[in-house]
């Protein structure tokens, strides 16, 4: 093949020299508009996973490339006056300009043309380059030849709010280093390490309005060095800050741009490396992601496949993994975009989440890297969390927990799950089993299934309800079982199903209009859920006052029957969340319009319970912290100021899930999905929190708990098929805290025996 890459940075030199390898016989030519020794930037961070990657496809650039890197595994935190350090992280730096020119001599020797300080327009590529069966645009992030046609390539550039400059210094920083300097204006931080054996990279970052107050915008390269010396003096040892960014104008500051490209190709153009896609500086894998593409480039060229087939199968390879970095390098980005969030925290937790920032390195995963730090780290938080020392080892999922007079022995919940096997709103024998089994297997809390306040409440004729004596009768026998033969705590979900209400029970079909024997439905507004839903009559203010004595009653019963908590359900498209959603409010009154006016009867309800419910008890509200419809709906920051509207009426902890809405939502589901809202909800407001959505590991609780994501985790599918989910974990971590029933305790310790063995 003959093929001309356009801009000869790592990822373009690299596929020159991936085909090369493969057959000498192809025609490569690397253009580059700078000379072989110009770069914009100091040291690259390579993982040691990354290497092991280069070793498979070139044996001999690796090699020399790791001769030429510097080796770490701590990382040190410098912040609030004190240094932590995790070990066992295994980066690889090196100098930008050495990697290019080992790359460059690696190519002259497999016989790659390269052609430096020669500039590209686009109309070279069908006249001077007409003849090449591929370009390669490999010509960085503000590639010329991805924006001359975003609408083909299916570009987005989002250029971040946050400010960096990207500088160098002869201080050796034998970790790699972030620093955390707080300045009458605001926080500003470093991230620093070394890549050769005299310099490191000093890149310091910091938010618009800190930037803004600090002058830097008029500064010059020089002025913009010698500030930042004399602030961050005593992390520099006296070594002076570099900059080699000539090519931008004033103090280098800079936005960083993410680029996300859907498509990859245009006819004979491919797009490689950052011309495709970017990653955040803070996970160091630009660098890699472009390796990377120039190796499964290379290979599918050369693996059989029509060239259309391999170019669809390179792009939806790499898309893939791309898009893993991608997620992982938002969520670092994001974390330091929104940092006041966590610098309340003390400087131990602190640490703990800027390691696990990213959500790719999780609990378990630093006890592999440093097992001694984690060990020392896990005591630190379970002593916080008890409010004194103890005496044997304590996972964060097994710290207890107080809301008000009610203490929890760990901070495993059973979310709440609608079974839809009640009669006529009464539960019954199952419901006796499947709560008292969920109870006895270690949970510290236990929720209800979502019950209702009235029997036109309920969403489907199986649904449970305490509105009647017969029910409050047949709860408070399920109560006491619990409370007689457990340490869990007994919460009950109070609800109103309002426009989702009067359908079949979930296993013949879920939000399915009944057939026959439907009930009057109310809402805020009459939109039906569907098209194949009944429209609800709009509510009056004697509907409302009818429904909120509902509600009252209900927590009345509530406290007879003997329950610990109530959530008043405010989330998922029923009654109340109905009210607060925009997409199903289109009321003109004072209950509609502004988020003010629509939290209004939410907010009303919640008192008149609080108002009746004991004083010592806690309660708690489960939110919808997004429709899932962008800026038409609830989002982000509504979910904040509608969880510090609760909780300015008296709420003790917020439920924190999302959607089920609308059913125009487009969630983005993953593991532990939920998670950054209830991240946002507690560490911005400073509000308890349950993080709930697809959590469902030992690692996902330990980890969400010990960075202060969450104060308690909601478990709703895996206590389906394993009730004793919380104990079987006490024995995975070997602790040996939680309570088990004494019938139960020869299964205990046959399984600890076994998992010993194994």
């Amino acid at each position: 093949m003959k093929i001309v890459c356009i801009g000869a940075g790592p990822s373009g030199l690299y596929f020159a020299i991936s085909m090369k390898l493969r057959n000498p016989d192809h025609d490569v030519t690397v253009i580059e508009r700078n000379k072989p020794n110009d770069t914009f930037g100091w040291g690259v961070v390579f993982s040691d996973e990354t290497m092991d990657n280069l070793r498979r496809n070139d044996p001999v650039s690796a090699e020399v490339i790791l001769d030429n890197f510097a080796h770490w595994d701590d990382i040190d935190v410098h912040v609030k006056g004190k240094v932590v350090t995790s070990g066992g992280h295994g980066f690889c730096g090196i100098g930008r300009m050495r990697l290019l020119n080992l790359l460059q001599d690696r190519a002259r020797e497999l016989g790659v043309k390269l052609e430096f300080e020669t500039e590209f327009e686009l109309a070279d590529i069908e006249t001077k380059y007409a003849d090449a069966d591929l370009v390669i645009a490999s010509d960085g992030l503000n590639s010329k030849i991805r924006n001359s046609d975003h609408a083909v390539f299916q570009a987005e550039v989002d250029m971040r709010a946050n400010k960096f400059v990207w500088l160098g210094t002869h201080k050796i920083f034998e970790a790699f280093t972030f620093i955390f300097k707080e300045t009458e204006h605001g926080w500003i931080w470093v991230h620093a390490y070394r890549f050769d054996k005299d310099t490191s990279t000093f890149i310091v970052e910091c938010q618009p309005h800190v930037y803004d107050a600090l002058g830097f915008a008029t500064m010059s390269q020089e002025e913009n060095c010698r500030f930042l010396e004399e602030l961050f003096a005593e992390h520099l040892d006296g070594n002076e800050l570099l900059s080699n960014a000539k090519h931008i104008r004033g103090s280098a500051w800079i936005n960083f741009p993410r680029v996300v490209c859907g498509n990859w190709r245009n006819g004979r153009v491919v797009l490689l490396g950052d011309a495709a896609h970017t990653a955040h500086f803070s996970i160091g894998s630009g660098t890699k992601l472009g390796l990377e593409d120039a190796m499964k480039l290379a290979e599918v060229l050369h693996s059989g496949m029509d060239l259309d087939t391999g170019l669809k199968h390179y792009q939806d390879v790499r898309h893939l993994e791309v898009l893993k970095i991608q997620n992982a390098a938002r969520n670092s980005m994001e974390w330091f975009e929104e940092i006041d969030r966590y610098l309340t925290m003390q400087p131990e937790q602190f640490a703990y989440s800027l390691l696990t920032r990213s959500q790719r390195v999780s609990h378990e995963n630093l006890r592999k890297r440093d097992q001694i730090w984690l060990q020392g780290y896990e005591k630190w938080f379970a002593e916080h969390a008890a409010g004194h020392e103890l005496q044997q080892h304590t996972p964060p999922m097994f710290t207890p927990f107080k809301l008000r007079g009610m203490e929890l022995q760990n901070r495993i919940v059973v979310s709440p799950m609608c079974m839809y096997s009640a009669e006529d709103g009464t539960p019954n024998d199952f419901h006796l089993a499947h709560y008292a089994a969920r109870a006895q297997g270690g949970a510290g809390l236990i929720y209800t299934e979502m019950t209702d306040v009235s029997e036109s409440a309920r969403i489907t004729p199986g649904c449970a309800g305490l509105y009647t004596d017969e029910h409050e009768t047949a709860w408070k026998r399920i109560v006491d079982y619990v409370h007689t033969h457990s340490d869990a705590k007994f919460a009950i979900q109070l609800s109103h199903a309002g426009p989702k209400g009067s359908t079949k029970i979930g296993w013949e079909g879920y939000d399915v209009a009944l057939d026959q024997d439907n009930w009057e439905l109310l809402a805020p507004s009459p939109i039906a859920w569907s098209p194949e839903n009944q429209t609800p009559r709009e509510m009056t203010r004697a509907d409302m006052d009818a429904v909120k004595a509902d509600f009252v009653a209900a927590a009345k019963r509530a406290e007879a029957a003997g329950f610990d908590m109530i959530e008043l359900h405010a989330g998922h498209g029923y009654l109340l969340s109905a009210f607060i959603s925009p997409l199903t409010n289109k009321r003109s009154d004072e209950y509609g319009g502004s988020l003010e006016n629509r939290l209004r009867y939410p907010l009303e309800v919640f008192r008149a319970i609080r108002a009746v419910w004991p004083e010592q008890k806690p309660m708690s509200v489960r939110i919808s912290a997004t429709d899932w419809v962008g800026e038409e709906g609830i989002t982000a920051d509504d979910a904040v100021a509608v969880a510090r509207a609760f909780t300015a009426a008296g709420a003790d902890i917020i439920d924190v899930s999302a959607g089920q809405t609308s059913t125009r939502a487009k969630p983005v589901y993953g593991r532990m999905f939920q998670t950054p809202f209830s991240d946002r909800i507690r560490n911005e407001a400073g509000i308890a929190t349950l993080a709930v959505g697809n959590i469902f590991e030992i690692d996902h609780v330990n980890s969400i708990l010990a960075a202060g994501r969450a104060d308690l985790c909601c478990l709703a599918r895996p206590h389906l098929v394993e009730p004793f989910w919380t104990l079987k974990a006490a024995i995975q971590q070997n602790y040996r805290g939680v309570r088990i029933p004494p019938q139960y305790l020869s299964g205990f310790e046959q399984y600890e025996r076994n998992l010993s063995r194994g």
